[in-house]
């Protein structure tokens, strides 16, 4: 029979990469945690609707880039393409909003889109996405992007960049909207690619973030949302950037900077790697005070940020994997038995060991204790079942000693000296 193969554009991770996403996921958890967040789980399937109504019917990501299919009731559904959709869902469903003041919440997981499979891009990816939600203030736009820059830090990914801008509130965005049209209007239509030639209709805003050379330079000199925001946005911007000022974080202020998605208002950013080529847009994130009252929910206002982990992954540095405690060498059939329950019983005291499920001669078994990088080799020979001990030997310096395992007591000094 011929072999089923995997999805193009959908990955198997093995360790280290499958080591490196809980290596991600764990740093994220102890960052988020130290800021209050907590761990919310969202299914990887949605209505569609929920997807149009919050991303926006025009988006690339709705139009072009979503999995959706209808099921056997001929509801329509999609696998979600990206997670702060689901949280907003979830928050106005589970009634959180009225429950307490504000929320902090993080999520782990897959999302899905149709494109291009590349490095670092896949049709099944995986994100951390963070959402503070009910509070407007510009400290908290502040502390989200702190949290952002310390788990990235933490992680230790190199060469860090971060560009913010604002994208003005709904009073102020239509007189920009229209505005930025009349300029898009006045360039010939012979230069833009064929999204944009739409875009300057349904969405001016997103011509702004066509990644296409010749579209970036026809915008050079399209006039700049931050120069055009209200008051209030301006003065709230300002206290963002003051705010990263204090706490040292360096950014830069990108006038061209917008979000691919509809939800957006006022502080937007993104951070970025000098170590990944074109694509290097690590995390992203801004604020979307209207999306909640959107969906069928209170109006409260939110912002969040999402990082994809296999970008991070093409930058994290390499690590060693981690080295076992014990291999526990078994040299006849009689010993198997109570190998096994020596083996159980260190494994029970946290010792990280491993053993092979036949006897075999000593050299083979010190040739696969070295193999798998153990830390110390446990013989089991007549001799040592006759006296009820192992002999440990320290395959980095050679020294050997013999341990009883008679007692727990004895099993407790040998956990303690493998660990």
């Amino acid at each position: 029979m011929s072999k089923i193969t995997r999805i193009k554009g959908f990955a198997d991770y093995f360790p280290p990469e499958s080591e490196a996403f809980t290596f991600m996921e764990n740093a994220a958890r102890d960052v988020f945690s130290r800021y209050g967040y907590r761990e919310l789980r969202t299914p990887v399937l949605e209505k569609t609707e929920l997807f149009a109504r919050s991303i926006g019917e025009e988006t690339d990501v709705v139009k072009k880039e979503m999995y959706t299919f209808p099921d056997r009731k001929d509801r329509s559904l999609t696998l979600r393409p990206e997670a702060t959709a689901g949280v907003m869902r979830s928050y106005i469903e589970s009634g959180l909003a009225t429950r307490e003041p504000y929320s902090k919440l993080f999520t782990f997981g897959p999302m899905f889109r149709y494109e291009r499979p590349q490095k670092g891009r896949m049709r099944q990816f995986h994100q951390i996405n963070a959402e503070c939600l009910g509070l407007t203030e510009p400290a908290v736009d502040a502390e989200v992007v702190a949290m952002l820059w310390q788990f990235l830090s933490s992680i230790r990914i190199p060469n860090l960049s971060l560009e913010i801008n604002t994208l003005g509130c709904r009073e102020c965005r239509p007189a920009y909207n229209e505005a930025l049209k009349a300029y898009l209007d006045s360039v010939p239509e012979d230069g833009w690619c064929e999204d944009c030639l739409r875009r300057k209709t349904t969405n001016p805003l997103r011509v702004l973030d066509c990644k296409v050379p010749g579209c970036k330079a026809l915008v050079d000199n399209a006039p700049a949302l931050v120069d055009s925001v209200c008051e209030e946005c301006s003065d709230h911007f300002g206290q963002v950037l003051a705010h990263l000022d204090d706490i040292e974080i360096p950014y830069t202020v990108n006038k061209r900077l917008v979000r691919g998605l509809d939800y957006y208002n006022r502080t937007t950013f993104e951070v970025t790697s000098g170590e990944i080529g074109s694509q290097s847009a690590v995390a992203g994130g801004g604020r979307y005070d209207g999306l909640i009252r959107d969906l069928g929910g209170p109006d409260q206002p939110g912002i969040g940020f999402a990082c994809g982990m296999e970008r991070l992954l093409l930058l994290l540095p390499e690590e060693e994997a981690p080295r076992p405690d014990a291999y526990l060498a078994i040299l006849d059939a009689v010993g198997m038995a109570r190998g096994f329950l020596i083996l159980q019983a260190m494994r029970a005291r946290g010792v990280i060991a491993e053993m092979s499920p036949t006897p075999k001669s000593v050299k083979a078994m010190m040739r696969q204790a070295n193999r798998l990088r153990s830390r110390f080799c446990l013989l089991m020979g007549p001799d040592e079942i006759a006296r009820d001990v192992v002999q440990v030997k320290n395959l980095d310096s050679g020294d050997q000693n013999d341990f009883s395992v008679t007692s727990e007591s004895d099993l407790d000094a040998l956990a303690d000296f493998l660990r």
